[in-house]
């Protein structure tokens, strides 16, 4: 097994555990929140596990004419026909497709949605005290979509609001 395929079905198997366990995820701020993270070049991000329905492997999509650059086409996903956005691209990043690209496919607002990254990591659960709010930087960097800094060990997580970023009119993807 090659050690892309090995690393997505590693965190394909974290995705349904967390799945599984789901319903005694009580939601309370002060209580461990489970989050996958992945790459983006050289930064790490993190998403609630809760969203991510699966980890696939790249394939290139069917291109949709007249779609922004960043929406690379739609996938048949078991019946259900999914956009395919890369991320990487929409956050102004150089797009190289290697054997650890992947697809996390989310279910957000309703909506499947598949978001290209350079690859996954883990899931990792963070405690509150764990998480930080993001900076104050003023208008130079956009900071809307960042719920907060995720600090463990040496490694540090800039945690996402996926479905808020999703949902956004800069998506394109929700009326």
């Amino acid at each position: 097994m090659s050690s892309s395929t090995e690393l997505t079905t590693q965190a394909s198997r974290a995705v349904a555990t967390v799945s599984a366990a789901e319903s005694g995820f009580s939601g309370a701020s002060g209580a461990a929140r489970q989050f996958l993270t992945f790459r983006i070049d050289a930064e790490e991000y993190g998403i609630d596990i809760l969203k991510v329905q699966e980890i696939r492997s790249y394939e290139p999509p069917t291109r949709v004419a007249n779609a922004p650059e960043f929406v690379k086409g739609v996938v048949n996903l078991r019946g259900v026909i999914v956009p395919i956005v890369d991320l990487r691209i929409r956050l102004g990043q150089k797009a190289e497709y290697t054997p650890f690209t992947v697809v996390i496919v989310l279910n957000v607002i309703g909506r499947v949605v598949g978001i290209v990254v350079d690859s996954v990591s883990d899931v990792l659960e963070l405690q509150p005290d764990e998480i930080k709010e993001p900076p104050q930087v003023g208008a130079a960097i956009d900071t809307r979509f960042i719920t907060g800094l995720g600090k463990i060990g040496e490694r540090m997580l800039i945690l996402m609001d996926i479905e808020s970023m999703v949902g956004s009119p800069e998506f394109g993807l929700v009326d």
